[in-house]
């Protein structure tokens, strides 16, 4: 057994972290640009950044089992904060999201994308796997309380993302390809109810997406501006901090949801080759760490943790790119903002602590 390493005695995993910080960089230029060229906005992002980090590294030192046990307490932490929310919480752009404590002012949601992910892997942990049709049944119902309640607030993007992040830990778990189609046929069946349960602004964001045209100016001016900056980038780009659709204030909501135009625009198709490749690294990556575990807790709670990384950046590329409607979903660790950042990081944090956990069992270090 040879001497352990630095990263190895504080539990971290160097090539996930150092692909999450070359991403987490990326970010950093690009939102420079997005933002205006303003110092301050970057270095609030590079506050949070170290945040996030600090807090990746104090939950890898927690072992797996620990993580298992809070799981429970912090799901019911989540539907009380859920419930409050939607009886007291601030409303903010047409949606009532947030809970404001005095000291700190916090979307509860995002402790759900953590939470329904745990509380679910130690569901189907319990027992032997694949699970049973009733242990299918409760998983599904502690998925979708909380995805119908961030629904409601309204926060679709959010609601899907949870939704995605659940139903990743049921697919890790074995459920079987019958149950799979049958949901799918379902959820197609059950689609006009769904449909006239949707906000008025979220039907006009599906007639967008099928037909941007038709409301150039309103409904569909995002998408169709964002098109224009993406085409307009070419091969190579043209050049950091010289996109015109962002600069001359063309492109809406540039730092956030629709920084993926931006970073297209100014760094081309190459830029884009090099972005999707380092998160294929940290995918691919995440999955060996999460699918090599000897828990079956861990197993599932990783794999979970890193299939809703996936969606995080295919949903916003599809939505950026015109493929899906949009649903106001961040480009993961490169849009500003600081909470997506630090659950992305918390997450990935439980994975690296799944690892250690797996090279303490097996009697390895390397």
């Amino acid at each position: 057994m040879r001497d352990q390493t630095l990263a190895e005695r504080l539990h971290l995993d160097m090539p996930l972290v150092m692909g999450l910080t070359l991403l987490c960089l990326m970010g950093l230029v690009t939102l420079y640009s997005a933002g205006g060229q303003e110092i301050a906005v970057v270095m609030r992002q590079a506050m949070r950044m170290v945040l996030a980090f600090g807090l990746m590294f104090l939950i890898a030192q927690c072992p797996p089992g620990q993580l298992a046990r809070w799981s429970v307490p912090l799901y019911a932490l989540g539907l009380l904060l859920l419930l409050l929310v939607l009886m007291m919480g601030e409303i903010g752009k047409g949606a009532q999201r947030w809970l404001d404590l005095g000291l700190v002012r916090f979307q509860p949601s995002e402790l759900m994308k953590l939470a329904v992910p745990m509380v679910v892997a130690w569901l189907l942990s319990e027992r032997d796997l694949p699970p049973s049709m009733p242990r299918i049944f409760v998983a599904g119902i502690l998925i979708l309380v909380p995805v119908f309640m961030i629904a409601k607030q309204p926060d679709l993007g959010t609601a899907v993302l949870i939704a995605a992040a659940g139903f990743s830990v049921l697919f890790v778990g074995g459920i079987g390809w019958r149950l799979i189609g049958a949901t799918s046929l379902l959820g197609a069946a059950s689609a006009p109810a769904l449909w006239y349960m949707l906000h008025d602004y979220q039907r006009r964001r599906v007639h967008m997406f099928l037909d941007p045209e038709q409301d150039p100016l309103g409904s569909g001016y995002h998408i169709i501006q964002s098109k224009i900056a993406i085409g307009s980038g070419g091969i190579y780009g043209k050049g950091w901090l010289n996109g015109t659709q962002s600069h001359l204030d063309f492109l809406p909501e540039r730092s956030t949801d629709f920084i993926f135009a931006v970073y297209c625009e100014e760094f081309g198709l190459m830029g884009v080759f090099l972005l999707v490749t380092i998160y294929a690294l940290i995918i691919a990556r995440g999955l060996y760490l999460a699918l090599y575990s000897q828990q079956v807790y861990g197993r599932l709670l990783g794999s979970g943790i890193v299939l809703t990384f996936f969606v995080y950046m295919f949903v916003n590329m599809g939505m950026v790119l015109g493929q899906l409607p949009v649903v106001g979903i961040p480009l993961p660790l490169i849009s500003h903002g600081g909470t997506s950042m630090v659950t992305l990081l918390a997450g990935f944090g439980m994975l690296m602590s799944v690892h250690y956990h797996r090279r303490l069992l097996s009697g390895k270090v390397g």
